[in-house]
């Protein structure tokens, strides 16, 4: 009958203590629209844009933060149609040791190492992974071009030479 009891009690305490746990605090509304309205868009998975930061010297690279080989690239988007205004970029991989502001290396051969890829916007601001850039105004009637920037950035005060290749995939959201 004790062991009922004590049984009975713990249950019951653990009930109350899930009530607690499922109070209501506040709330979030999340609001948004799917649409057909979209442009096209010309460096797409089968399309990708190609950046080629060259061969940078690991002595550029004489503390951590230092960046190297800075390189002007362009998403186009075209075909807009009229009810879209502005779209924003939003650049996705890994991140380099945690960083969501370093794009990390692809993992291959002989690597190099205490580097990544920082990619800025048109602003100059670096772009931290998943998070959308600044707007730009889209026209319907013509090619827009979004331009970024991507450069080398030391993540280690000790640099190695290899390959430094990265990929990023972008997810485009419509104003």
């Amino acid at each position: 009958m004790k062991k009922i009891l004590c049984v009975t009690t713990l249950v019951a305490m653990g009930l109350g203590l899930s009530a607690n746990v499922l109070a209501e605090d506040g709330k979030v509304n999340f609001r948004g629209e799917l649409t057909t309205d979209a442009c096209q868009v010309v460096n797409n998975m089968s399309n990708p844009a190609q950046v080629d930061l060259g061969k940078v010297a690991k002595t550029a690279f004489p503390t951590v933060g230092a960046t190297a080989a800075a390189k002007k690239f362009t998403l186009v988007l075209k075909n807009c149609p009229p009810g879209v205004s502005a779209a924003t970029v939003a650049f996705n991989g890994n991140a380099e040791n945690g960083d969501n502001r370093v794009l990390a290396l692809t993992q291959e051969t002989d690597v190099a190492t205490g580097v990544g890829i920082q990619i800025s916007d048109v602003s100059q601001a670096v772009m931290s992974l998943g998070v959308p850039s600044q707007a730009y105004p889209l026209v319907s009637v013509v090619d827009n071009n979004l331009d970024f920037v991507a450069r080398y950035v030391s993540t280690q005060s000790n640099v190695t030479p290899g390959p430094a290749n990265s990929v990023a995939t972008f997810d485009i959201s419509y104003q």
